[in-house]
């Protein structure tokens, strides 16, 4: 599981401390929220990739790490990359995974 960042942990404070009080949203809300998880999530064409073995290995121990089916995150990285929005990790560029590691080694 990921760690919580500072707002994260401010959140689950408050809601621990019982300071969050549920609300419904109202029906023009709601009826936004419903458009955006609808254009969100429609997938209507459908792309084949060829990766290397190790890649798509690299990429489904990932896709474990964050909870998530390895083709989901092959589809949000790829958004993220045309919306403008993918940022590399802080720290050392990117990084390899232990399997990764471990064939490279072996």
């Amino acid at each position: 599981m990921k760690k919580l960042d500072a707002y994260e942990q401010d959140i689950l404070a408050a809601y621990d401390k019982g300071e969050l009080k549920s609300s419904a949203p109202s029906k023009v809300e709601l009826a936004k929220f419903k458009a955006a998880a609808s254009a969100t999530f429609l997938k209507e064409k459908r792309v084949n990739i060829r990766l290397s073995t190790p890649d798509l290995m690299d990429i489904q121990a990932r896709a474990l790490e964050e909870g998530m089916p390895y083709q989901t995150l092959i589809a949000s990285v790829l958004h993220k990359f045309v919306s403008g929005r993918l940022v590399e990790p802080s720290g050392s560029g990117a990084r390899a995974s232990g399997a990764r590691q471990k064939r490279r080694v072996s």
